[in-house]
């Protein structure tokens, strides 16, 4: 907090503001994360039907990734913001008004633009605002919207759900919406930070030129491998857990997990700033992997504690590091693409394991969904060693915090 003081008053003022905008649109995604597929059952939709409209999410999300991604350079930061908490406000509404499967899909994947545009634009207006030495540090603390937001909503919505009050959940949400929308108006840009006519032109970038650039396509990877297990995680756990009848509630390790990531996020970010971004990614890689082989051999519930602690140290640690080390490697100009490209990596790990597992995992097993996890996670530990810095010296190096980043901008 001490590093907050030292800003500029108008710096605070839209850290502030952007907090309570962050944590606002992340109970309105959060309440209805268990409430709307028993809100569809409830309705009369079947099972399979309702997989389809609940996945439909992605396809708005990574559908606009990469145009959110360069609307946030060429419009601005705080333009995009507002177009996602306007999405996130609007979509509950299309879920009260219609029970057509077509109409809820589509619905569905216009609630995941919201997402996009948010995740994307909030990162890169929090990396504008934070000097480049304490970047780390805040952007750590600007994440925690996320754990908080998505803690908070299921428990309102659970409450709610229980006493049948699903309209009350919809109105809950878009009135968060509502209030970020409203939140977000109040954020003062600077156009410096996003007007190509006041900074130094550079030649213009692309999807594929940011995924071939090692320096940016090794974390996009990185994301995407560690997405399976985490899809995985937030797909087949309570299936898990009920398979190998086990009385361990799986609400409680997505407590656990969230109040773990909390922990991670709220310190590794100033020390990120010190010792460097590697060692805290390699160390994030290696916490996760441990918690997927634990569920994999998970046969008690002190297993399934254990798992839910090291997976909610290692993404709490990871994901904001990762999007601290792509805004070292990015210039101001292109950083809205370069996000929104990286980030993108984790959604389509995410998107895609809940298929492919879905496949095999009659032939495998819940277990060997998750032993294969643990084989994703550990790949992606070898990906950074070997390849996220420019030299496979430099690699080992940045990874055990003896090392500087060769890629860094600024």
């Amino acid at each position: 907090m001490n590093t907050l003081n030292q800003l500029e008053p108008q710096q605070r003022r839209n850290l502030r503001v952007l907090f309570i905008t962050g944590l606002l649109f992340w109970i309105s995604i959060g309440i209805l994360l268990p409430t709307l597929p028993a809100y569809l059952d409830a309705i009369g939709i079947k099972q399979q039907q309702i997989g389809l409209i609940i996945g439909a999410f992605a396809i708005g999300l990574l559908a606009t990734r990469p145009i959110v991604g360069k609307l946030v350079d060429t419009r601005g930061r705080k333009l995009v913001l507002l177009i996602g908490t306007a999405v996130v406000a609007i979509a509950p509404f299309g879920y009260l008004a219609v029970t057509s499967i077509p109409l809820l899909m589509l619905i569905r994947a216009f609630h995941g633009i919201s997402i996009a545009a948010f995740t994307t634009a909030y990162s890169a207006l929090v990396v504008d605002l934070a000097p480049p030495k304490q970047r780390g540090e805040i952007i750590g603390l600007m994440s925690l919207t996320n754990p908080v937001g998505v803690a908070l909503g299921p428990a309102i919505g659970g409450y709610l759900q229980v006493a049948g009050m699903y309209s009350a959940i919809f109105w809950v949400s878009i009135v968060c919406g509502a209030i970020a929308f409203i939140s977000t108006t109040q954020l003062r840009e600077s156009r410096s930070a996003i007007d190509p006519l006041e900074i130094e032109p550079v030649p213009t970038t692309s999807i594929w030129k940011i995924l071939t650039n090692p320096a940016l396509g090794i974390p996009a990877l990185v994301l995407m491998l560690i997405g399976f297990p985490f899809g995985a995680i937030h797909t087949f756990l309570p299936l898990y857990i009920q398979s190998i009848q086990i009385d361990f509630n799986p609400g409680l390790f997505y407590t656990i997990s969230a109040i773990a990531s909390f922990s991670a996020r709220s310190l590794i970010g100033s020390r990120s700033d010190r010792y460097g971004r590697g060692v805290f990614i390699a160390g994030s890689l290696c916490c996760y992997t441990v918690g997927i082989a634990f569920l994999a051999t998970a046969r008690s519930e002190m297993s399934f504690v254990i798992a839910a602690i090291l997976e909610g140290l290692g993404s709490g640690t990871l994901i904001p590091m990762t999007v601290t080390l792509v805004s070292d490697r990015s210039l101001p100009q292109h950083r809205g693409q370069v996000l929104s490209t990286c980030i993108t990596g984790l959604d389509l790990g995410i998107a895609i394991a809940a298929p492919v597992f879905g496949t095999i995992a009659q032939a495998v097993g819940y277990p060997g969904i998750f032993t294969i996890g643990t084989g994703m996670a550990a790949s992606a530990i070898v990906v950074f060693s070997i390849w996220g810095n420019r030299s496979l010296s430099h690699s080992i190096g940045f990874c055990l915090g003896r090392d500087r980043d060769v890629y860094r901008q600024i």
